[in-house]
């Protein structure tokens, strides 16, 4: 296997730079703009040419969990050099780790790459998790699955940093977020001069953007040893895939991407179809606990967000305990609802913990918090939150006060189970004393050329990314809608669905498109 991959890494290295080279200069003149742009190629090159050493993946792993699962001796690690700055290639650099699952058959399509979401969500571990839940897909037969953790995000380095495992454990980052807190501009400031300092470089700060980790993408391509890009992203993955598509169309074999983000909305108008499409879910949560007789939301289905309020609003002044001298707080308990809302099976489990919490408990709650967090058993936490956080102040708009708090209060009116019940204070955008603007722009992958059919897969009742997202994604990238019915956030490869999971191994292995208006459906 090693053999084969470093055969192809050196057979496309080449492709992989002419086709940049080709991108980048154009029609060369003799002009000075033209001899730096040449320069800058150059320095670009041994990226593009480097040579990956893959070896055992336990050295890898980050936490716990990713310890024992990075023990399987058929994964294979390695770390890929690229530009902090890919404006200044002969500069700082990083290193973008990544784990390999071969693939089952003889000679592989070649790499697929994956994404899990977040942003900030480290890939590594995504790459065993497909291969653990489906594991007679022809996917794993054809390819190569490649999960990265990006730049920034969990084995990779830099690695950020804004918050110590005893700081995540006071909630004060939670309150933020749940309205219980507001940010003051001296607290913008102080938190982005923390992540500079705990991640050891405030220029690394305005580098980890999706447009960043696109550039990351095609250099993997091109190392790994393809011609074409492959690629499976879910959820915040669906804007890295389709900024790629934009930024290297003429590099793109086939995108499949479940969970999609619209890239026509803005963050503001995302925020609300988002909290519109939570509130949803909610109320279809609470409408199918009082059908059961002990429901702790009541038995009105019109009163379950009322009901819901009693019951955990108290938590801002009184949290509950949850077991390990641990408490439940009212932005955990909110974190776990939201958290489990995420697929129709953890809606029991939302419920247990409604249910405790009104008994004096939050052990099911917290659970789900932690999950949702990455805290494991040790108390530790990964860094997707802070990553999560970093990224998006790269990526997302960012408002003035006086649009920051009205957004918050039309926040509690689109899901009002979030409401604490007090006054909202005038807050601030967190990402506001960031040393650059924000990178990504909007819209982002409209009229794009040259760009192959994509497989967009969107599920009718996704909580976080409505359907609608869904279809102006397909829509902006011209390519494939598979439609799923169900009450999920994604539905490919991870879910447990024939139909999707047939879909998507025929597209990507056979290039074969699902049929205009295909659907599928979760029994």
């Amino acid at each position: 296997m090693r053999t084969r991959a470093r055969a192809r890494v050196h057979r496309t290295a080449a492709v992989g730079v002419t086709l940049l080279l080709v991108g980048m200069l154009g029609a060369c003149t003799s002009s000075s703009a033209d001899k730096s742009s040449q320069e800058t190629s150059q320095e670009l090159r041994r990226f593009y040419e480097q040579e990956l050493t893959f070896e055992p993946c336990e050295p890898y792993a980050s936490n716990e969990t990713d310890a024992e699962l990075f023990a399987n001796d058929q994964f294979e690690c390695a770390r890929m050099e690229a530009p902090m700055d890919y404006e200044d290639p002969g500069g700082e650099t990083v290193s973008i780790a990544l784990l390999r699952v071969p693939a089952k058959g003889g000679e592989p399509v070649g790499s697929l790459m994956t994404n899990p979401g977040g942003p900030g969500y480290a890939g590594m571990s995504f790459a065993p998790l497909i291969a653990a839940m489906a594991p007679d897909s022809p996917v794993l037969e054809q390819f190569d699955l490649v999960g990265i953790d990006p730049r920034g995000v969990g084995a990779s380095t830099p690695t950020l940093d804004c918050y110590t495992d005893a700081e995540r454990e006071n909630d004060e980052m939670s309150e933020k977020t749940t309205n219980v807190a507001s940010w003051t501009e001296e607290e913008t400031r102080q938190w982005m001069q923390q992540c500079a300092e705990r991640t050891g470089s405030e220029e690394f700060l305005s580098h980890v953007g999706t447009r960043d980790a696109a550039r990351d993408m095609d250099v993997l391509r091109a190392v790994l040893g393809d011609d074409k890009l492959s690629y499976f992203g879910a959820s915040y993955g669906t804007r890295l895939g389709a900024v790629y598509a934009e930024m290297f169309p003429e590099n793109v074999r086939a995108l499949v991407l479940d969970g999609p983000m619209d890239p026509y909305a803005g963050t503001m108008e995302r925020r609300k179809q988002q909290y519109t499409g939570v509130q949803r879910s909610f109320e279809l949560m609470g409408a199918s606990c009082t059908e059961m007789p002990d429901c702790p939301l009541g038995s009105d289905p019109d009163a379950v967000t009322q009901r819901f309020q009693e019951i955990v609003q108290p938590l801002i002044d009184e949290p509950v305990p949850a077991g390990d001298g641990r408490v439940l707080s009212f932005s955990d308990a909110i974190d776990g609802v939201v958290a489990g809302l995420y697929s129709e099976a953890s809606w029991p489990t939302i419920i247990k913990g409604i249910r405790e919490v009104q008994n004096g408990r939050g052990d099911a709650l917290i659970g789900l918090h932690d999950a949702y967090y990455q805290r494991y058993a040790d108390g530790t936490y990964s860094n997707a939150l802070e990553a999560t956080e970093v990224i998006n102040c790269l990526d997302e708009e960012r408002h003035t006060p006086e649009q920051e708090s009205k957004l918050r209060r039309t926040m509690t009116k689109i899901a009002p189970f979030l409401d604490t019940g007090r006054p909202l204070d005038d807050t601030r955008n967190m990402c506001e004393a960031w040393p650059v603007e924000p990178t990504l722009g909007y819209p982002y992958a409209t009229d794009i050329k040259g760009l192959p059919d994509t497989l967009t897969v969107a599920v009718t009742g996704d909580p976080v990314a409505p359907y609608e997202e869904g279809t102006h994604l397909a829509e902006a990238l011209e390519g494939s809608l598979l439609t799923v019915e169900g009450e999920q956030h994604g539905a490919a490869l991870i879910a447990g669905n024939t139909c999707v999971d047939d879909a998507v191994a025929d597209y990507l292995v056979n290039l074969t498109s699902p049929p205009a208006n295909a659907r599928c459906t979760f029994e």
